[in-house]
């Protein structure tokens, strides 16, 4: 007789989540961006890490969390390829993720409901080899690309619609001010003065980094750059009559064409809400110029190897970089 066994509960193959998980990371999280002040990078880097750990553990509750889990997942880890290079992930990668499992599984055995059932030294099993460590956190010199490299990507750039026009703008512009990503999708008409030939990165209104408010004077790196940046500011103050208010950079408006199919068809009186459009505007400029893809933040490394060469001395150099907001 052919014995039938039972299917799984249905619930019990979809979970997707634990619900005393999902309290005690809200906790957490809001610690780190409201205690910490944490940026919501850093936020979001963390609860990446927490939901790769549940993900290997299928949910299971963290009251049940023992150090040989931790040994488990990071050799687990170790094995995981990077989705986009199928390549192995990176050593930084690695120490980055077991180091926020660490720090959280460290502040998880203080908290009410947890003293009993973690130890705190516990989390040390998340630790990487000193060898790993050396790899992960060994200082290497970025790719950059070269000012002629940056010009010849912007000159190759189409110019036909007012998206060409932005989009163009945007390469001249990163490299103008070597403004961040984050700072350039957040920035309005007011934030530049054309005539003093500076920008206000005010950490009010632009997402600057450590939400640090400076100045940053335009950086000589071409005529031509400038005028880019100057017709597209012109543009959208005497074509378009936007004002002070209105975003430096506006997101792309998509509505549905005639072919029923949603199409770019111009720009919106609105910020982008991440970066993300930017750095596919920088792949796909480099990439059309039959260059290697440069991120935006490059772009810093770009001007840094400028002013080594062009600043005669140390104080100059200084005044260079702290254009570029450091120190």
């Amino acid at each position: 007789m052919t014995s039938i066994v039972a299917p799984m509960p249905l619930t019990a193959t979809l979970t997707k989540h634990n619900a005393n998980n999902e309290q005690i990371k809200r906790q957490y999280l809001s610690f780190l961006k409201e205690a910490k002040r944490q940026s919501e990078l850093t936020v979001d880097a963390v609860a990446k890490a927490l939901n790769r750990f549940e993900v290997y553990t299928k949910y299971r509750d963290f009251k049940a969390f023992h150090f040989e889990q931790a040994i488990a997942f990071k050799k687990n880890l170790a094995e995981q390829r990077n989705q986009q290079t199928g390549e192995k992930l990176s050593k930084s990668t690695l120490h980055s993720t077991l180091a926020n499992l660490k720090r959280f599984f460290q502040w998880l055995s203080g908290q009410s409901g947890y003293k009993s059932r973690i130890r705190y030294y516990d989390a040390e099993y998340f630790n990487i080899s000193d060898k790993d460590m050396r790899i992960a956190t060994a200082r290497r010199e970025q790719k950059a690309p070269t000012l002629e490299q940056v010009k010849h990507a912007i000159s190759k750039m189409p110019v036909e619609t007012e998206i060409d026009l932005r989009n163009r703008a945007i390469m001249a512009f990163t490299i103008l001010t070597g403004a961040r990503d984050s700072a350039i999708a957040s920035m309005k008409l007011i934030h530049v003065d054309l005539a003093a030939g500076k920008t206000e990165q005010d950490a009010r209104e632009v997402k600057t980094k450590f939400s640090k408010t400076f100045t940053t004077f335009f950086f000589s790196v071409g005529d031509e750059i400038l005028e880019i940046v100057t017709d597209w500011m012109m543009y959208l103050r005497q074509e378009k009559l936007w004002g002070n208010d209105d975003p430096l950079f506006p997101a792309t408006l998509v509505k549905v064409g005639v072919k029923q199919q949603f199409e770019a068809v111009g720009l919106k009186r609105k910020h982008w809400s991440t970066t993300t459009p930017i750095r596919k505007i920088f792949r796909d400029a480099f990439e059309s110029a039959g260059l290697p893809y440069f991120n935006p933040h490059s772009i810093r490394d770009t001007l840094v190897r400028l002013g080594q060469t062009t600043c005669q001395t140390p104080e100059y150099f200084k005044a260079w970089s702290q254009n570029l907001g450091h120190e």
